[in-house]
Order: structure tokens, then C-alpha cells, then sequence
């Protein structure tokens, strides 16, 4: 799996013109699934996003997780995390199909619900504007196979 996280002040996500999902304070996550993924992929990266230390501390060190400061998720289908760039006009065919992906964007995103968290999403495969108001900004990009 390949997530792009971003700590935000707040963010939404809307599909034809109506609000499908909203946060304050917490992380958007564009979430990509490839093809070797499976639920354990899913939960070990939910996981280690929902402990990911990126909130400032009394110190101003990046020393908080989503749990301390009360945070929430925005979790957001993005296949084409998966491009292969290698030409002028990307080719998508390394991201999973919609029958493997599917259950393991939604295993991620229940997975995160199981550790407490408010998790909003949008809906896999619609046509989606994402709306962000970067905090930082931050952002760590992660790959479960590296």
C-alpha cells in the first residue's frame, strides 16, 4: 500500500457537489493499493499512521499523535499513487483492481475505527474534489514495500 499523509488543520471531501466526508484537526490520507497487498498490509499501516507522531508538543517538537491531540482521519481512494511515470502519459495497471482494493481500503479505514478514531472517507472509484487546509506543512509519504 502507498499512503501520502498530510496533517491538516481541516479537510473534506465532496463528490458531485455535496459533502461526502469532513475532519478538523487530523491527517487526509490518500490511500493507494497495489496488487501484493492483503489485510494485514491494511491494518500494519493503519496502525502505523494512527501512532504517526507529527503534532507539536509544548516544545514545539513534533512529538504527538493523532490520539493526544483528539485528531481525525479523512481517508481518500487514490490508485494513482501507483503511476508508472516512465513516459508522458501514466499507466495505471500497478494498482489493484477495484475487487482486491475495495475491501482493503475499506479494512483500513475499519481498522482505524477500531483504534477510536473519527474517520471520514470518500467513495472508491467516484470522481472526487478534496479540499485541505495544510498544517506545516507535513507530509510523509509511505510504501509498504520499501
Amino acid at each position: 500500500m502507498r499512503a501520502v499523509v498530510t496533517r491538516v488543520r481541516s479537510a473534506s471531501v465532496s463528490i458531485a457537489g455535496r459533502v461526502n466526508g469532513e475532519i478538523g484537526q487530523g491527517y487526509l490520507v490518500l490511500l493507494g493499493v497495489g496488487p501484493n497487498d492483503t489485510e494485514e498490509t491494511a491494518c500494519k499501516l493503519a496502525d502505523k499512521i494512527c501512532n504517526l507522531r507529527v503534532f507539536e508538543d509544548e516544545n514545539g517538537k513534533m512529538n504527538r499523535n493523532l490520539e493526544q491531540v483528539g485528531g481525525g482521519l479523512l481517508v481518500v481512494s487514490q490508485f494513482t499513487l501507483y503511476a508508472d511515470t516512465s513516459s508522458r502519459r501514466p499507466g495505471f495497471s500497478g494498482a489493484a483492481k477495484p475487487e482486491l482494493a475495495i475491501p482493503l481500503y475499506e479494512r483500513f479505514i475499519a481498522r482505524c475505527r477500531e483504534r477510536g478514531f473519527a474517520v471520514e472517507h470518500g467513495e472508491f472509484g467516484a470522481d472526487m474534489q478534496v479540499a485541505s487546509v495544510n498544517d506545516g506543512p507535513v507530509t510523509i509519504l509511505f510504501d509498504t514495500e520499501k
